[in-house]
């Protein structure tokens, strides 16, 4: 069985409704890295967009829940 040594690294800026990232870490013992950002929107909900460098990228938005049933 092989071990696998992880490394990773995250710098964060941020603004009142907005964060910004770059990673780096690695994948399967490929370096990878990339960037994103979360913001808040006027709405309550939030998008998020993350994204490797010279590759795939992802979009998500998600939005609180404010029904009154119990979980």
């Amino acid at each position: 069985m092989s071990c696998c040594r992880r490394r990773h690294a995250l710098d964060l800026g941020y603004s009142s409704s907005m964060v910004f990232f770059t990673w780096a870490g690695f994948d399967e013992m490929d370096e990878v890295t990339g960037d994103g950002h979360a913001e808040l929107l006027d709405d309550g909900s939030i998008e998020i967009t993350f994204a490797y460098h010279n590759g795939d990228e992802a979009f998500l938005k998600a939005k609180r829940d404010t029904s009154s049933t119990a979980c």
